[in-house]
This record gives structure tokens, C-alpha cells and sequence, in this order.
């Protein structure tokens, strides 16, 4: 059984805001939320700023109490609620065995690790408190969520590096589609702390200017936090109930080059194989695609694979097809950019706006791709292509297709 899958909700929380109007109206107007960290001390460390969200709002829970849940689930909170709400699905309609929640998440609530051990040094182990050893596992914040909203079964949790919620986001499709589920509540999420600050310090993959992707000065990437949601239906489903139909998934590739831990293999071929699956997946030519989410971190190495993994996988098409990347704004989500940008990218669908890739000066003869500088007006705007390329070789790739596209 194959069927067509349409995404019927979406929720977003960046360092732009929560909810998808804040995010699309920044990202269209190329403004950088990178802002100085308030989270953690930063006085030992080169770089000082990130996209931290600002003021995040303490999330309304009825089950819990909100000074027992960790950033990361409040995070997570926000973006569920905008999905489910948008998607009008009610728990009623959530019959545990044919719907699947797959989450994607690097650190999960590692912040509250960090707290849990700050106090069990300074203050001792009598004033730490468990909880927090639990809520810094990374089931703990989906199971926070689906209790919440009443969701039965148990998540599906990815931790596959920075590919991790697009991941997760393609193996709900691939449920949902091959008739195995009918319902898919999927995505990826992470919260800025500082263990993963220090680690990507420590690789000296930071950058103290502005984050550059494709530029040819790009001197490292932004981190981020965040979290993107997607509600996903079989067609036929959300038809029959009426629902709004925002977009499509049609196809979806992975692989993994295995080439170093942290650095991207340099020709990009397992990169170009993960592309090349996912069009073929959604029998989609190189010809038909108009535009391509770049993962496009702003690192040297990174962005410079990413040039070949395009070249090698479509071709001369590669240098005609607009390409952006939004890491430069709200920083790398890790285990919640894949979702993210997927969300990014079917509101471009939506829209026929190309977002921008703001930073982007001066150009690289090793990134030798069609960068969209500014905010673009695209009537003809159909098939996107987003990428998630991760640590540790780790690949995945989603296509997306607008509604009506196919007729």
C-alpha cells in the first residue's frame, strides 16, 4: 500500500518567536535573532551570543507543575499546541494503534542535567533534586507532551545528530504512507545549554563574527534552540474530515558516510546518494525541483560538502535551483533543524516566497550555487528539497511538494 501523505498542522518555536506568523514574517525580512546568552555564563568562551529565546514563555500545563518541567518540554509544549491546534484533531481522534509520535532531539533536557549537577557540587546532594536527572532524558520530554495533550502510546525518539528531527519527520511519512499508521505527530527539538555550546566551542566550529553560510568568509556556525512540529495524515483521512491541507511530503532519503565523527566527508557522496534517494523516492525529476533548504551550517568544511553533494546529485540543475539557508538568523537547532526548516520550507511552498540566506557577500568558488540574497517573489514555486546533514556522516533529506502542485 502507498498513499500520499499531507501535512494537516505545523508548530514552530525559534529564537524569532513562537508560532509560525512571527517566524515567517522574520525569516522573510532576513532579521537575525542571534542575541548575547542569558542562559549561562559565558565569560570562558570566544563566542558570547546564540538563538536563545527570548523570554520564553512558561508553557500552561494542567498536568504538571511548570516549575517541575524542563526548558526543552516547554519548548516542545508551544510547538505541539500550534500543530494540534492548527490541525483541529482532537485526542479522541488519536487511536494509539495507528498513530505514531516520532520525536527527534540531540540533548533532550539536558539543561536540566546541568542543573541537577550545579547543585548536587555547589550545594550537595541533599539540594539536588532527582527530577531533574529524569526530565534530562530524552524520552521524557515526548512523554511529557502526549500525557499532556492526551495522546496514548508510547514516542518514538531519534537522536541521529543534526539529521535527527528530519529523521524522525521521515519515518512517520514512510508509516503513514505505507499504511501502517494514519496519523503522525513528528519533529524534532532541542534547547540551548551549555554542554553542547562547549562542545562545538571546543571543535573551534563557532563563530565570534556572523554566521556566513555559503559565504566565502564563513568562519562557523550559530547555535540555536527550538522546535518544529508536524501533523501528518493519510490524504484520503484529511479529506474526509475536512481538513486543511498545508502541504505535502513526497519523498524522503537517508545514508551515512561514516567518514569522521565530526567532519563532513569533502566530495559529499553519501550527502549527493541521500538526495538522489529522496527525489527518486518521490519520483521526482532533478528538472521538476525548485528550490533547496540547505542545511548550510557556515562552516567551512560543511558548506563547502554541501556544494558538491548538490552538484554531484543534480547535476548543472545544481548551479539554476535558488538555495537558502536560515541557520544564519535563528542559529542550528541540532536535533531540531531538520524539522524546523522543513516547516520553513512549506510555508516558502505556500507562500511562493524564496526565503533568504542573510550574511551572504562575498561569494565562494567552492560554494558555487545560486544563493538567494534577499526575500524573492516565486510564482513558479512547487517542489522544494530540504537537507539535514549531521555529525558523524549522518544524512537525510525530505521533499516537500504545494498543494495543488500535482495537477
Amino acid at each position: 500500500m502507498t498513499r500520499r501523505v499531507a501535512i494537516t498542522g505545523m508548530g514552530i518555536v525559534t529564537s524569532h518567536g513562537i508560532g509560525k506568523a512571527v517566524n515567517w514574517r522574520k525569516t522573510l525580512a532576513g532579521e537575525s535573532s542571534i542575541r548575547p546568552i542569558t542562559l549561562f555564563d559565558t565569560a570562558a568562551y570566544r563566542t558570547k551570543s546564540a538563538g536563545q529565546i527570548a523570554d520564553l514563555p512558561v508553557a500552561p500545563w494542567r498536568r504538571f507543575r511548570t516549575s517541575r518541567i524542563d526548558r526543552a518540554s516547554h519548548i516542545l509544549y508551544h510547538a505541539v499546541a500550534e500543530a494540534l491546534g492548527e490541525s483541529g484533531l482532537t485526542a479522541a481522534e488519536w487511536d494509539a494503534s495507528r498513530s505514531v509520535a516520532a520525536l527527534g532531539t540531540t540533548l533532550g533536557g539536558m539543561a536540566s542535567g546541568e542543573q541537577y549537577h550545579r547543585a548536587y557540587v555547589h550545594k550537595g546532594p541533599a539540594r539536588a533534586r532527582p527530577s531533574r536527572v529524569v526530565d534530562h532524558l530524552a524520552h521524557a520530554q515526548p512523554l511529557h507532551v502526549m500525557e499532556e495533550f492526551s495522546l496514548r502510546g508510547l514516542p518514538r525518539v531519534f537522536s541521529n545528530a543534526c539529521a535527527s528531527g528530519a529523521n524522525a519527520v521521515g519515518y512517520a511519512f514512510d508509516l503513514v504512507r505505507g499504511g501502517q499508521g494514519d496519523l503522525a505527530l513528528c519533529g524534532g527539538y532541542d534547547p540551548l545549554c551549555e554542554f553542547a555550546f562547549a562542545g562545538f566551542h571546543s571543535l573551534q566550529a563557532l563563530t565570534t563574527d556572523l554566521c556566513r553560510p555559503f559565504d566565502r568568509h564563513r568562519s562557523g556556525l550559530a547555535i540555536g534552540e527550538g522546535a518544529g512540529i508536524f501533523l501528518l495524515e493519510a490524504w484520503d483521512r484529511a479529506m474526509a474530515r475536512g481538513a486543511r491541507i498545508l502541504g505535502e511530503i513526497v519523498g524522503y532519503g537517508e545514508s551515512n558516510d561514516g567518514f569522521h565523527m565530526t567532519r563532513p566527508e569533502p566530495e559529499g557522496t553519501s550527502a549527493a546518494a541521500a538526495v538522489r534517494q529522496a527525489l527518486r523516492d518521490a519520483g521526482i525529476a532533478v528538472e521538476d525541483v525548485d528550490y533547496v533548504n540547505a542545511h548550510g551550517t557556515g562552516t567551512p568544511f560543511n558548506d563547502a560538502a554541501e556544494t558538491a553533494a548538490l552538484l554531484a546529485a543534480l547535476g548543472s540543475r545544481a548551479r539554476e535551483i535558488p538555495v537558502s539557508s536560515s541557520k544564519s538568523m535563528i542559529g542550528h537547532l541540532l536535533g531540531g533543524a531538520g524539522a524546523v526548516e522543513g516547516i520553513l520550507t512549506v510555508l516558502a511552498l505556500q507562500g511562493r516566497w524564496l526565503p533568504p540566506n542573510v550574511n551572504y557577500e562575498t561569494p565562494d568558488p567552492q560554494c558555487d550555487l545560486r544563493i538567494v540574497r534577499a526575500a524573492t517573489r516565486a510564482a513558479g514555486l512547487r517542489v522544494a528539497v530540504s537537507n539535514s546533514f549531521g555529525f558523524g556522516g549522518a544524512n537525510a533529506v525530505l521533499v516537500f511538494r504545494a498543494v495543488g502542485a500535482d495537477s
